[in-house]
């Protein structure tokens, strides 16, 4: 069994269930089981923090991800996967709908289902990279019911 946490440290309202039915549903197209890791909404003043102490980038971000699988020193005991966190700036999700003209919601599940994959080691470095990640992210967003 998958556990998910989602812990809000904002004082925004977050629907809780469309995140972990959107992560479910990845998991699911992944097959994974046995997997934990954490969604935190943070806002944009954190993600700046974080992303200039861990990526040396002076500036806020959307998403920010640890995973854990990347490290070579974390060894954990058990069969199950503990995959990192995932960070999301609400303050991001808010301008970036705005900005591509879509709905908080459809951004807030776009940046955490990005995060996912992000987690279990895709990225978008090269234009093949991008479109592997790109459409998983898009066909677990499509079943979901969230589309452009």
């Amino acid at each position: 069994m998958n556990k998910i946490e989602v812990f809000n440290e904002t004082k925004e309202s977050i629907d809780v269930d469309d995140i972990i039915a959107v992560l479910e549903m990845g998991c699911n197209e992944e097959n994974l089981v046995d997997v934990s890791f954490n969604v935190i909404i943070v806002d944009n003043e954190y993600i700046h923090k974080i992303n200039k102490e861990y990526r040396n980038i002076d500036k806020e971000t959307d998403v920010i991800t640890f995973a854990l699988e990347d490290e070579d020193s974390v060894v954990l005991p058990g069969d199950e996967r503990i995959l990192g966190d995932i960070y999301i700036s609400i303050d991001k999700v808010k301008s970036q709908a705005k900005e591509y003209g879509h709905s908080e919601k459809r951004e807030l599940l776009f940046l955490v289902i990005h995060g996912f994959y992000h987690l279990l080691g895709y990225d978008h470095n090269t234009e093949e990279e991008e479109r592997i990640m790109f459409d998983k992210q898009e066909k677990v967003l499509s079943e979901y019911g969230i589309n452009r």
